[in-house]
């Protein structure tokens, strides 16, 4: 059973994602206004959260862009819900660290299996491990990465790229594998999210965003050798 927070100002809407949710063995947090979501987020700590982006009080990308900074929440998973599909939209809230990007109307079938497979990415199957490598250490227990002894914060959707990366180490990934083995499903998305995340990442790992090398019209790779970075 997982902990879901709802924020969306309609009430249909709202009752009817809580009742789907409990119905799939979860407990669903209702908040119809950004504010009172990020107050419900800060003290409750969900498992996940459902975003609307278009809030009485404030943008849904504005409330996404403070749950991610902070960190208590900067891990929580949030899947935007929205009624603006275009591919621009779609590319900026993966920028603000979303983890999926579902566009009204939709089946709520569909939205729990994307809830299902974005609490599945959190659960961390990997055994508990620390690896290093150059300015680099991915604490896999705690969940947490380190350059160059500072911490740096990134999303469970981050942290499993980055792992998958790291563990085909000197492979080239291609952008298809990398959305099946770290979204999980076959998405309404294209490869240009990888693409997002990915620059996103290396924007967080500062000079170890090196280690991840773009071999261009296939994919990505990690570097065999930390080289003259560390």
């Amino acid at each position: 059973m997982a902990l879901i927070l709802v924020i969306e100002d309609e009430q249909d809407l709202q009752q009817v994602l809580a009742y789907n949710l409990k119905q799939a063995g979860h407990e669903a947090l209702l908040a119809g206004r950004g504010d009172e979501g990020l107050s419900l987020a800060r003290k409750k700590r969900p498992d996940l959260v459902l975003l609307d982006l278009m809030l009485p009080d404030m943008s849904g990308k504005e409330v996404c862009k403070i749950l991610k900074r902070e960190p208590a929440t900067s891990r929580v998973p949030v899947i935007m819900v929205t009624a603006r599909g275009e591919e621009i939209d779609r590319v900026l809230g993966f920028e603000l660290g979303a983890d999926d990007y579902v566009v009204k109307p939709f089946s709520v079938r569909e939205l729990l299996l994307r809830v299902h497979a974005v609490l599945r990415r959190g659960e961390n199957p990997e055994p508990a491990a620390s690896s290093s490598f150059g300015l680099l250490r991915i604490d896999r227990d705690a969940h947490r990465v380190f350059v160059d002894g500072q911490e740096v914060l990134l999303t469970a959707l981050e942290f499993k790229l980055l792992v998958a990366l790291f563990d085909a180490k000197n492979r080239v990934l291609t952008r298809s594998v990398l959305l099946d083995g770290v979204w999980g499903i076959e998405a309404d998305i294209t490869t240009r999210t990888v693409d997002t995340h990915i620059k996103r990442l290396r924007q967080k790992l500062g000079k170890a965003g090196e280690y991840v090398e773009t071999i261009r019209g296939v994919g990505y790779r990690f570097a065999e050798t930390p080289g003259p970075t560390s």
